[in-house]
């Protein structure tokens, strides 16, 4: 049998591929043949058809549950640490000296999701949460610029502790993303699990959840030139 990737007649792709996310949630959903399945069981006698069939689904739909339990966890993670970041930025851009304003609507956002605007999950809660990464990103480029700019500034023993703490709570938060990434790789895999969990998804009108998404400017500053 032939390999599908075959290493000895390969087809390249020189010019590069820049990867994207799509930011789409694909319904799960089930065919007759699941149906079918699903009805089967309780024409068995009931004592192995029904009623295990009944507290499969069950287990299934406590499992989904604590799923996102845990997505929400992981989200909050990313949340606590980008309200740490923001109070960073504003005692560097206080240090700084600079006029560096910070949008209102930074706040306003991260505080909808400490009060729950987050709380149902799904693409609005992960657009809301991105948009705030963004902003941070544009205000620590900022604070950065100055920094650089002004060699006397890093004398300041305050403000390199705060750029210190500015970049240490930038790999959190990448390492934080990874983690949230991972167990929505879990849960877009498991809705898709037949024949148990993709008919409870599938009835419980479960969708697939979508990951951390760079934004452009973010994505073209990585391919600057630094040196």
């Amino acid at each position: 049998m032939a390999n599908e990737l075959d290493e000895m007649n390969p087809v390249t792709l020189d010019e590069g591929n820049d990867m994207k996310v799509i930011a789409k949630q694909l319904e799960v959903k089930i065919g007759i043949g699941s149906k079918i399945f699903d009805v089967i069981w309780w024409l068995l006698p009931p004592i192995i058809g029904g009623v295990v069939w009944s507290i499969l689904k069950v287990k299934a739909k406590n499992y989904f549950q604590q799923l996102q339990q845990k997505l929400q966890h992981d989200a909050s993670q990313i949340d606590n640490y980008l309200e740490q970041r923001v109070q960073i930025l504003k005692n560097c851009a206080r240090l700084v000296d600079k006029a560096i304003e910070l949008d209102q609507n930074t706040f306003t956002k991260i505080a909808e999701l400490r009060s729950g605007r987050g709380a149902s999950g799904g693409a609005e809660a992960d657009a809301a949460r991105n948009e705030i990464a963004s902003e941070l990103e544009r205000i620590s480029r900022n604070v950065n610029i100055a920094f650089e700019n002004y060699p006397d500034l890093r004398a300041h023993q305050e403000l390199a502790d705060a750029m210190q703490q500015n970049s240490y709570l930038q790999r959190e938060i990448t390492a934080a993303r990874e983690v949230y990434n991972d167990t929505v790789n879990t849960w877009n895999r498991e809705i898709f699990h037949w024949p148990t969990r993709q008919i409870v998804a599938a009835k419980e009108g479960y969708t697939t959840r979508i990951p951390f998404i760079a934004d452009a400017e973010t994505k073209q500053a990585a391919r600057d030139v630094f040196f």
